[in-house]
């Protein structure tokens, strides 16, 4: 049971992250409630890299197992965010777009070892590295249509990719 959960735990898991982040970019979810969202995260991540390692041990399983490791303490960083002020907003940034271009390496990895489908993948980790600068566009230029364009790019091409991952493994 444990391995069907990480099998279909991305395929639904991520388009709901990025369905959260989105929300929270718009003020629609409270601070206490991201918080709780990075320590869940957090554990999810953990059990899943330790439960998960003797199953990716080589190919591209290895290179997303060593991301999701990773994306953990991306995640700690953000987390941490949440409880140390004068360095909030950096290690926010670093959770955030750490989230946006770790998985877009695990997606060209993925896209040049597939037979056939790599459109998919390369075309999820463009959707990461766009969706990651128009953003910081957004938030630069203080204009949320940007940002939240931002955001959905991630969010579909990163939903697309795991996808096809479930689907096709």
């Amino acid at each position: 049971m444990l391995r069907r959960a990480r099998e279909l735990g991305p395929p639904v898991l991520v388009p709901l992250a990025w369905t959260f982040v989105v929300a929270a970019h718009l003020g629609i979810v409270a601070v206490r409630t991201l918080f709780i969202a990075h320590v869940v995260m957090s554990a999810l991540l953990a059990v899943f890299a330790v439960t998960g390692r003797s199953d990716m041990r080589r190919g591209t399983l290895l290179v997303w197992w060593r991301l999701i490791a990773v994306g953990l303490l991306v995640t700690l960083c953000g987390t941490a965010g949440f409880l140390l002020e004068p360095v909030a907003d950096p290690l926010q940034a670093i959770a955030l777009f750490g989230w946006m271009l770790l998985p877009a390496v695990g997606f060209v990895d993925t896209g040049r070892r597939v037979p056939s489908g790599a459109w998919v993948y390369l075309g999820g980790a463009a959707a990461c590295g766009l969706g990651a600068v128009a953003y910081a566009v957004g938030i630069i230029a203080a204009t949320d249509p940007i940002a939240v364009a931002g955001l959905a790019a991630v969010g579909l091409g990163q939903t697309a990719g795991i996808l096809d991952a479930a689907i096709r493994y």
